[in-house]
């Protein structure tokens, strides 16, 4: 069991026991929102918990040791889903990357509308050069809950890939989070 989902686990257990946080996290598969699924349906009222463990986990995806490799899509959702899934206006973030494809940094960049945000890739860029990446892995949030990207979605990725190829940075994957759903531009070969 990694130490995020130890982390995890430990703080079901100390908000709901043993026994209700063995079968959460189990009914769950360890999976951010999906634990937050099961304790809404399991705990309905209980929604002070239910944000106390949303934010303990996300605490602990915070707390990703620096030699964990977030390399593509299966590594970052769970991490882009704990920070995007369920918010009520887009946002923009990047992850930030060494070499080996390491965290340095997570870093939400832009936030918008319900329906839309504004990206520079000035800013992208400068961000990249201070945290002296080598790699980035992209993410925004369609709080519709509609997981395709959009032709805008795909513009803006080809720009930023090229702003960011210009300082060697290399662009691993664009992930839209929507709900409990995530799409990877990679996977569908739109990098």
């Amino acid at each position: 069991m990694s130490k995020t989902n130890l982390a995890t686990l430990n703080a079901l257990r100390t908000l709901f026991g043993v026994r209700a946080a063995g079968r959460l996290f189990k009914r769950s598969r360890g999976r951010a929102s999906h634990i937050l699924e099961e304790a809404r349906a399991s705990y309905g009222g209980g929604w002070d918990a239910i944000r106390a463990v949303h934010a303990l986990m996300e605490q602990a995806f915070l707390e990703t040791p620096v030699s964990e490799v977030i390399d593509g899509p299966s590594r970052a959702a769970p991490f882009l889903q704990a920070r995007l899934a369920g918010l009520g206006y887009e946002v923009f973030a990047v992850l930030f990357l060494d070499a080996q494809h390491r965290l340095i940094a997570w870093e939400e960049l832009f936030r918008g509308t319900l329906t839309q945000t504004s990206v520079y890739p000035r800013e992208v860029v400068r961000r990249a050069l201070a945290c002296n990446c080598a790699a980035v892995i992209l993410a925004h949030n369609h709080p519709s809950a509609l997981g395709q990207p959009s032709r805008a979605d795909q513009i803006l990725t080809r720009e930023l890939q090229s702003a960011l190829k210009l300082i060697d940075v290399q662009v691993l994957d664009h992930i839209i989070v929507a709900g409990n759903n995530t799409t990877s531009m990679a996977q569908l070969g739109l990098l």
